[in-house]
Parts: structure tokens; C-alpha cells; sequence
């Protein structure tokens, strides 16, 4: 690891001080901790201060220390230790880092360290003639799978090529980084394949290859089984019908069975061209209320759990507003997350929980009741 040291006293401000609304979160914040445990939040309270300023001073460690009754040399060990504490001025619109580990080296990271130093600064911690950007080299950040990446202040940018990276650079330059959608900038979802998925398929195989793989399992040779394991283990044939009839496949063919004549569709709840296999029907009852397009949306994606792809398929359904999501009922989640494979994800994440807080009062009010920002 480096040696982390402090900026220069002539760049240091003479005092710190939280914000009203920092300085109650932070008070609320060092109660969740034992009493005589309370400088355990010296973390939470330096990156609210990093979050607040844009990178952690002098003032505000000493400052933090005072409120935790801590030595400032045991804030200062703890700031100048973790990385992710910026501790000299960094780009007021963006700080580019880039993530320079193996899986990133090998897919190109080094072209982007090239744009930074091309468009930002040719050193690392250097601030760009505006004071507007500046960028350093770090290590892994989490997103193999997706490299090249970068993460620009809390958010990352995936799967990128030099070109890209030099866009996304000029538009947080002009000050319309909020514009910039996060995560791959490829036609994938999450960390899913490049280019869809490619196993776990909810399609039903065709029925000339099932009949063949019935053949190869009733002809396979019989499995040779410890004794100790032999009450637990089935021959190959006899699990042959239902290996070939899944519940996903038996409700297709239920599906494929049934008579749709005179079936309607409620013009108010707008719907994908063609159902996924698997998912559940879009007349269901239990499907929420669709509405026509506002002209004022609110953002879904401040929803913890919900991206740019996600939104777009609740869109799709005539989801477009916090107070929507707020009103679901159980049943109607399990239909959303049904429809969007999240095994339960909707409920761990407290969607409707969430957006009643946006709803109610924004980002304020989210922070109110969460504790941190939105997303």
C-alpha cells in the first residue's frame, strides 16, 4: 500500500463542521453503537464528511475525533489507512477511478488510464486546470465479471472501451454527469452473459429432443451405488418422466392447451408484445394497476434493487411513480416479482418501504428514514 499522507497545510481549511442536516445524522448514527463503543463510527462519520466536502481535511478528522472522545491520531491511523477516504482535493464534478487489477489489465484498463491522463491530468491526485476532474489508478472494486470499469464518485461504469470512457468524462465535464446511466454500457443486464443468457433457459426443449433424451436415459447402463448411499439414489429410468416434466413445463403445456378465444386485454395496463415462459400472466388478477404516462415520472431507479432496465419493464406495465409501488399489496408484489424473477428480492429490499419514503418527502425523506441516500 502507498503512503497516504495528508494534503498540504495551504490547502487545508481552518475549521470543519457538519451540515444541520449531517450534524443530526450523525448524532443518530453514534447511538447505534454501545455505549463506551461509540468510536466504532468513525468511519460512517469521515465518509459523511468526504460525502459533505468532497474529500476529508485536517479539520474535519480532528473535529470527528473531538465528537467521538478519540485521540487524533487514532482518526487520523484511520484515515489515512482505508482508500476509500479521498485526503487531498479531488474533482468537484468527477473523480475517476480505475480499477487496474488483473481481470481490468487484461480487458483494457490500461486504455483508460490513457484517456485520464489525456483528458484529465497526466498524474494521478492531479486536478485538471478547472478543478472540475481528476482520477487515480485502484485496486479491484468488485465488477471482474464486467471489466474494463470505472467508478466515478458512488457509482460504476461497466464494460467500457476507451471511447466511451472519453464520453462519459465529457459529460460529467459539462455538468450533466446525473445524465450518465451507471452500470455495463453493453447490452446486458447486471453481470448476466454479454450477448443474454445462456443457461437456466425457462424454454421447454422441442418435443423430437425430449423423446430422444427419454431414449438415451432408458438405454443408459445402470449406476453402480455404494451400499450406504443406495436408499437415497434412484435409477436413471425412473426419474426419466420427471426429468422431462418440470412444473415450468407442465404449466406451458397448460398454457399452449387453453382456449384463448375472446380473451381481452386492458388497454390502460400496457404490455410487452410477447409473454417469457414462466412468468406469470399478465391478466392475472393479482397484476398491479397500470396507468398512461405522466407527464412527470419519478425516478424508480432511486429505489434500491431497481436499474435502468428494470424501470423500463415497469414502465412497460404502467408502473411510473413511488406512490404506485407504495400501494402494493402482498399479492401483487409476489406478481411483480414473479414477472421479474427476483425470488423474493421485492420484499428483501422493502420496495414499497422505500418508496413510500420518496413519495412522501424525496431524498429527504429517504435519508430520514434510511439513513443514507437513495441508491
Amino acid at each position: 500500500m502507498s503512503v497516504r499522507r495528508l494534503a498540504e497545510d495551504t490547502v487545508q481549511p481552518a475549521s470543519f463542521a457538519f451540515s444541520k442536516e449531517n450534524a443530526a445524522w450523525a448524532k443518530e448514527t453514534i447511538k447505534k453503537y454501545p455505549k463506551g463503543r461509540e468510536q466504532s463510527a468513525v468511519i460512517p462519520l469521515l465518509m459523511r464528511a468526504q460525502d459533505q466536502d468532497g474529500w476529508v481535511t485536517k479539520a474535519a478528522i480532528e473535529s470527528i475525533a473531538d465528537m467521538l472522545g478519540m485521540a487524533y491520531i487514532r482518526a487520523l491511523e484511520v484515515a489515512t489507512f482505508y482508500t476509500q477516504f479521498q485526503l487531498k482535493p479531488v474533482g468537484t464534478r468527477a473523480h475517476v477511478q480505475v480499477c487496474g487489477t488483473t481481470p481490468c489489465m487484461l480487458r483494457g484498463a490500461e486504455d483508460l488510464i490513457k484517456v485520464c491522463k489525456s483528458k484529465i491530468a497526466h498524474d494521478p491526485f492531479t486536478l485538471n486546470e478547472s478543478g472540475t476532474l481528476s482520477w487515480e489508478e485502484v485496486e479491484c472494486q468488485g465488477a471482474c465479471v464486467n471489466a474494463p470499469m470505472v467508478m466515478i464518485f458512488k457509482d460504476t461504469f461497466e464494460d467500457l472501451t476507451p471511447e466511451q470512457l472519453e464520453q462519459i468524462i465529457d459529460r460529467f465535464e459539462a455538468g450533466k454527469g446525473a445524465e450518465v446511466t451507471p452500470g455495463p454500457q453493453i447490452d446486458r443486464i447486471y453481470s448476466a452473459p454479454e450477448g443474454g443468457l445462456t443457461s437456466l433457459m425457462l424454454a421447454d426443449p422441442a418435443p423430437a429432443k425430449a423423446a430422444t433424451s427419454a431414449k438415451k436415459v432408458s438405454d443408459a447402463p445402470a449406476v453402480s451405488v455404494p451400499p450406504s448411499n443406495a436408499g437415497r439414489v434412484k435409477t436413471a429410468a425412473s426419474e426419466t418422466n420427471a426429468s422431462l416434466k418440470t412444473p415450468a413445463t407442465a404449466k406451458a403445456e397448460a398454457a399452449a392447451n387453453a382456449k384463448v378465444e375472446g380473451d381481452t386485454v386492458d388497454k390502460s395496463k400496457p404490455v410487452k408484445a410477447a409473454a417469457v415462459s414462466g412468468k406469470p400472466s399478465l391478466e392475472d388478477k393479482n397484476r398491479p394497476a397500470g396507468i398512461e404516462k405522466p407527464s412527470a415520472v419519478d425516478d424508480l431507479k432511486l429505489i434500491s434493487g431497481v436499474g435502468p432496465k428494470i424501470e423500463g419493464t415497469l414502465n412497460e406495465l404502467g408502473i411510473y411513480t413511488y406512490a404506485q409501488v407504495a400501494s402494493w399489496k402482498k399479492a401483487e408484489r409476489e406478481w411483480v416479482d414473479g414477472y421479474l424473477n427476483f425470488k423474493g428480492r421485492i420484499e428483501r429490499d422493502d420496495w414499497v418501504k422505500q418508496a413510500k419514503a420518496l413519495a412522501k418527502g424525496g431524498e429527504a425523506e429517504y435519508i430520514k428514514v434510511f439513513g443514507k441516500k437513495p441508491r
